[in-house]
Order: structure tokens, then C-alpha cells, then sequence
């Protein structure tokens, strides 16, 4: 239970300033870039930094970067589809979910 309190006050706070961050940026387009991915990676990695070493926390950050290039993927294509054609965007998105997770294990078996 203890652990679970602080990665909820560590990333509460991390979100927090990553949200100051975001809000002082212009155009607020940007404010979404540092709402939560990123402070919740970097809280993330400093309790895994903490608990389980240097090395396992690499292994967690490329994983990361596996993950984050799968989602530019299915991104591109969500964005791509959703300018072409006249679906629906919730309809769009949850129909290429498919494609993220096919896009890191194909990701997964090329470069792991």
C-alpha cells in the first residue's frame, strides 16, 4: 500500500508541473504534450530507478520508446483516415487500436 501512495503522489506531482509547463507554453496546442505520458514515464522510471536498478529501468525506457514509436504509428494512420474519410473518429480510433499493438510487436521482434 505504501508504494501505491507514493506513485500516486509522485506522479500527481510530476503531472502537476508537467501541466504548469504546459500551460505557459503557446499555442496551447501544446499543453496536451505534457499533460500525462510523459510525467507519468518519468515518475514511473524514477521508482523503478529506485526499486530495481539502473538496468532494469533501461529495459523499462526502451520499451517505452518501442511503445511510443507503435503510437506515432497508429496515429499517422488514425490522423491519415480520419482526414480521407467521413468516419467516426471514436469509431476510427478503437477500429486501428489493432494496429498499435501490431506495430510494437512487429516493432518488438525487429529491434528485441
Amino acid at each position: 500500500m505504501g508504494e501505491l501512495a507514493l506513485r500516486f503522489v509522485i506522479g500527481g506531482t510530476v503531472v502537476s508541473l508537467f501541466a504548469v509547463l504546459g500551460e505557459m507554453l503557446r499555442p496551447k496546442s501544446f499543453a496536451g504534450l505534457f499533460g500525462a505520458a510523459p510525467s507519468i514515464a518519468l515518475a514511473t522510471l524514477g521508482l523503478v530507478v529506485h526499486k530495481h536498478g539502473n538496468e532494469y529501468a533501461a529495459l523499462e525506457s526502451q520499451s517505452m520508446i518501442w511503445g511510443a514509436a507503435a503510437f506515432f504509428v497508429y496515429a499517422a494512420v488514425s490522423s491519415f483516415v480520419l482526414r480521407r474519410f467521413t468516419f467516426s473518429t471514436l469509431g476510427t480510433t478503437l477500429a486501428l487500436l489493432p494496429l498499435w499493438l501490431a506495430a510494437a510487436l512487429g516493432i518488438y521482434r525487429l529491434v528485441g
